[in-house]
C-alpha cells in the first residue's frame, strides 16, 4: 500500500470514529475537542470547583469575553452543560453541529414573546430535570473590555425552580483570539500561548436572587481572580527595557524645552543617568526627587527604576515641614533636583540637594557609547545588575511611595507595588484598547498618582508617547503642545479645562481622542462648554492614590450593525476597572446598602496599595479583608455606573443630621452661573449644634446678595442653608498642585474668620 493511500485510510477511519463517537456520546465527543483546544492555544486553571454540585440542577452565570468562552465553562466540570445560545450563532454552519449536539437552547432577544418564552421555559426544565444550565447573562460579548449589564433572563428561567445560582468569572480572556480586543475578532497575533486561562466558581445562591447580586458576584470572583495573573507579569523596568527595543525609533517623550526623545535613546540616558547618580544614590533603598513633569524628571525616574532604587517624587506643593516630614519618613539621604527648579519654588530641604545639571553635564564618549551599548544589548537583568541592582525587582517589591496631597490631614506614604503599578495599567488597557500612535499629556505632576502611573509607568508597560508639561494652568503651551505632538489623550482637572476653555483654540485640540478629567466633581456646564468649543466631551473616572489610582472610567460607546454597548454615562464617574469590585455599605452599621442607594463605597482588586508606610494601623483601618475604605458616598445603578455623592469627610453634623457640603456647593455654583471654583464649604464646631457651615467664595459683595437672595429659596432643607454671616469673602480660593481644593486649608481660614456660637 503506498503512502497516498495509507494516509487516505487514517484520514477515513478518523473521520468515521468521529462519527461514530458523536452518535454514540456527543458529550464525549465534545469533551475530547474542549480537551485538545484547552491544551494548546489555552491553558485553563479551574478556581471553586467544588462549589458546582455532582448531581442536581443549578443554573451557572457567566461574564461573556470571547467566542470560546462556552468551552472554558464545559472544561471546568466532568457534567454536561446546556447552554443557551445565541439564535444567530447557533444557526452559524460552523457552531450548529456542536450546539446541536451538546442540545444547547438558541435564544434571541429579537424574537417574538412568545418564542423567548419558549427557550427560557426550556431552560427551566433543563434545571428541574436536574441538569446544569449555563447562560451568558451578559446577552453579548463585551466590545468595551466592561462587564456589561445582566439581563433580566435569569430571573424568568428560575422562576419556581428549587435550584442555586453559581456565578463564573473567566479571567484573561479578554485580549486572547476570539475576543474583541483592539475591535478584532478573529485576524489578531497572539499575544501568547497558551493563554492562560482561570474559572471562577462561586459560593451557590438562592434562587431568587436578582441580576445585580449575581453580577456582583461574578465581579468579585474577578478581582479575586486577578492574583493568578501575578506569575506572568513583569516588573516596570524590564518592560521599559522591553518596550524600547520593540519599539526603538517611536517618540517616547518631549516636553516644550526639549526635542523628543525616541525610547532607544531615552533608555540610553536613563542607563547613562544610571551610572552618574550610583555614587550618590549609594546604599540608599529610597531615592527622592524634586522634579516637575518633564524628560529630565521623567529619566531619573527611569534610572532609579533600572538601579532597583524607589523613587519618591516629592510634593513641592507641600510646606516645608511636611516635605521635611516625607523625606524622614523614607529614610531620604539626598535629592535630586535642578538649581532652576529649586529656585522658583524658593524651598530649603532638609537633606543635601544634589543638581541634575551638574550631575548630567560633560558626558564623556565613552560614557554614552557604553550606555547605547547597554540599551541595544544587554539582557534586562544583566542590565539591571550592572547599573548596581543587587536582584531584579519582584511583582511584590515597591515601586514607588506616593505621598498624599493632605487635603484633609498630614501627608501619608502610600507604598505602591509593581503588581499594584502593573496592574492598574492592564485594567485601564483593557477598557481603552491604546493604539501603537496613542501619545498623552502628562501635566500632573510626578507626585501625583495618575502623574507617575499614568505617565511614567504607562510609557514603559504601553510603549506609547507622552507629552510633559511642568505647568498645566500654562494654557497657551498646552495647546502648543498637543497640537504640535498631536496628543490624543488628555488627562486633567475640571479647574484646569476651565483654563483651556479660555486659552486654548479648537483646532489645538483637534487630534484629542479622549478627555478624562478627575480629582473633582465635572459640572455639567463645564462638560457642555468644552464640548461646544472642541467638539469632543470630557469623561469623568474615579481614583484615589491608594488605588494605584484609577479605579473607575467612563469609556467609549461601542455601536456597530445590532449592536450597541455604552461604555459612559453622564453624571457618573463610570463602572469600576477589570479585575475589580464594589461594594456599597452604610457608614455607621456596615449593612449593605441597595442598588440605587448611596452608602460608603468599598473596593477590592489588584490595585489597592500594600499599606502606609510605617502605619500599619492606619492601613488596617481603611483595608479589612482585602477591601479598601475609599471614604465615599456614592451609588451603583442597575447597569453599573457610580455616582460619587459625597466625601464622608465632607459632611456635618448638625442637630444630628448629616449635611453634605458638595450638594450645598454645587448649588451656589448652579445659582451663580459660573464653572469657575467660587465656593467652598466646610464645617466648624459649634457649641449648640455640634458643628456649622462656613462658606469661602471669591464673589463681589453685590454678586453674593443677588446669589442669597435666590439661595434662600433653593429647594434644600433650612438646614442646609448658611446665613450671610457665614460666607467669608478670599481673593482665591485655596488649592493644592493637583488642581483640588485645599480642604485642610479652607477649613482653617473657616475657623479663624468664623462668627461666635450664638450671634
Amino acid at each position: 500500500m503506498d503512502t497516498h493511500n495509507t494516509l487516505l485510510l487514517f484520514l477515513g477511519l478518523g473521520i468515521s470514529g468521529l462519527a461514530i463517537l458523536a452518535w454514540k456520546a456527543p458529550d464525549a465527543l465534545i469533551r475530547s475537542l474542549v480537551w485538545l483546544l484547552t491544551h494548546t492555544i489555552y491553558r485553563v486553571r479551574l478556581v471553586g470547583g467544588k462549589n458546582i454540585p455532582r448531581q442536581g440542577g443549578a443554573l451557572l452565570v457567566c461574564n461573556h469575553l470571547s467566542l470560546a468562552d462556552a468551552c472554558f465553562v464545559i472544561a471546568s466540570t466532568p457534567r454536561p452543560i446546556r447552554f443557551l445560545i445565541d439564535k444567530g450563532m447557533h444557526q452559524k454552519w460552523w457552531v450548529n453541529p456542536f450546539a446541536r449536539l451538546s442540545s444547547a437552547i438558541p435564544i434571541s432577544a429579537d424574537a417574538g414573546p412568545r418564542e423567548l418564552i419558549e427557550s427560557l421555559h426550556a431552560a427551566t426544565d433543563r434545571l428541574k430535570a436536574g441538569e446544569l444550565v449555563c447562560i451568558f447573562a451578559e446577552g453579548q460579548i463585551t466590545r468595551i473590555g466592561h462587564l456589561l449589564p445582566f439581563r433580566g433572563g435569569l430571573t424568568r428561567i428560575m422562576k419556581g425552580v428549587d435550584a442555586p445560582i453559581l456565578p463564573v468569572h473567566l479571567d484573561q480572556v479578554w485580549g486572547s483570539l476570539f475576543s474583541y480586543s483592539g475591535g478584532r475578532l478573529y485576524w489578531k497575533m497572539p499575544q501568547c500561548l497558551p493563554y492562560p486561562i482561570t474559572v471562577s466558581v462561586g459560593a451557590p445562591l438562592p434562587a431568587s436572587a436578582e441580576p445585580f447580586i449575581v453580577r456582583q458576584a461574578v465581579q468579585e470572583l474577578g478581582a479575586d481572580a486577578w492574583v493568578n495573573r501575578k506569575q506572568d507579569m513583569t516588573p516596570l523596568p524590564r518592560m521599559f527595557v522591553r518596550s524600547a527595543r520593540r519599539h526603538p525609533f517611536r517618540m517616547a517623550m518631549a516636553d516644550a524645552g526639549s526635542a523628543p526623545v525616541n525610547f532607544i535613546n531615552a533608555l540610553a540616558r536613563s542607563i547613562y543617568l544610571a551610572g552618574r547618580l550610583a555614587p550618590v544614590w549609594q546604599g540608599q533603598e529610597k531615592v527622592g526627587i524634586l522634579l516637575p513633569p518633564s524628560v529630565p524628571g521623567a529619566l531619573v525616574n527611569f534610572a532609579a527604576l533600572l538601579m532597583g532604587r524607589v523613587p519618591v517624587n516629592l510634593n513641592y506643593t507641600l510646606s516645608e515641614a511636611a516635605i521635611a516630614s516625607c523625606i524622614q519618613q523614607c529614610d531620604i539621604k539626598t535629592v535630586i533636583t535642578s538649581a532652576a527648579f529649586l529656585g522658583k519654588l524658593n524651598l530649603h530641604l532638609p537633606v543635601k540637594s544634589v543638581l541634575l545639571e551638574e550631575q548630567a553635564a560633560r558626558p564623556r564618549l565613552g560614557e554614552r557609547l557604553a550606555a547605547l551599548l547597554k540599551a541595544l544589548l544587554y539582557p534586562a537583568g544583566l542590565l539591571q545588575r550592572s547599573l548596581g541592582g543587587a536582584r531584579p525587582a519582584g511583582m511584590d517589591d515597591l515601586v514607588t511611595i506616593i505621598f498624599s496631597s493632605g487635603s484633609t490631614g498630614e501627608p501619608k506614604g502610600v507604598m505602591l507595588s509593581h503588581y499594584n503599578i502593573s496592574s492598574n495599567l492592564d485594567q485601564f488597557d483593557q477598557v481603552f484598547a491604546f493604539e501603537k500612535d496613542e501619545r498623552l499629556l502628562g501635566i500632573l505632576p510626578f507626585f501625583h498618582s495618575f502623574g507617575f502611573t499614568g505617565t511614567i509607568a504607562a510609557m514603559a508597560n504601553w510603549g506609547i508617547g507622552m507629552v510633559y508639561h511642568y505647568n498645566p494652568t500654562d494654557s497657551r503651551t498646552v495647546g502648543h503642545l498637543v497640537q504640535q505632538h498631536k496628543v490624543t489623550f488628555l488627562l486633567a482637572t475640571p479647574t484646569f479645562l476651565q483654563l483651556y476653555l479660555r486659552g486654548c483654540q479648537p483646532e489645538q485640540f483637534g487630534s484629542l481622542r479622549f478627555v478624562m478629567v478627575g480629582a473633582e466633581k465635572l459640572t455639567d456646564r463645564i462638560g457642555t462648554a468644552f464640548e461646544e468649543k472642541f467638539g469632543i466631551r470630557p469623561m469623568e473616572a474615579y481614583g484615589c492614590t491608594e488605588l494605584s489610582p484609577a479605579a473607575m472610567v467612563n469609556t467609549r460607546f461601542f455601536r456597530a450593525s445590532g449592536v450597541c454597548q455604552a461604555g459612559c454615562k453622564r453624571g457618573t464617574v463610570g463602572m469600576p476597572l477589570p479585575g475589580m469590585a464594589l461594594r456599597f455599605v452604610d457608614p455607621d452599621t456596615g449593612a449593605p446598602r441597595a442598588t440605587g442607594e448611596s452608602g460608603l463605597m468599598l473596593v477590592k482588586g489588584p490595585n489597592v496599595m500594600t499599606g502606609y508606610l510605617g502605619n500599619p494601623g492606619k492601613t488596617a483601618e481603611v483595608i479589612r479583608d482585602g477591601w479598601y475604605s475609599t471614604g465615599d458616598i456614592a451609588a451603583v445603578d442597575e447597569d453599573g455606573f457610580v455616582t460619587i455623592t459625597d466625601r464622608l469627610s465632607r459632611f456635618s453634623k448638625i442637630g444630628g443630621e448629616m449635611v453634605p457640603h458638595l450638594k450645598i456647593e454645587e448649588r451656589l455654583h448652579e445659582i451663580a452661573a459660573t464653572t469657575e471654583p467660587t465656593f467652598a464649604v466646610t464645617g466648624v464646631p459649634d457649641a449648640k449644634k455640634g458643628e456649622k457651615l462656613m462658606v469661602l467664595h471669591t464673589l463681589a459683595p453685590a454678586t453674593l446678595n443677588a446669589v442669597l437672595e435666590r439661595f434662600a429659596s433653593a429647594d434644600l432643607p433650612n438646614l442646609w442653608k448658611p446665613k450671610p454671616d457665614q460666607f467669608i469673602h478670599l481673593d482665591k480660593l485655596p488649592m493644592l498642585g493637583t488642581g483640588k481644593l485645599d480642604l485642610r486649608k479652607v477649613k482653617e481660614i473657616a475657623a479663624a474668620g468664623s462668627p461666635a456660637s450664638g450671634e
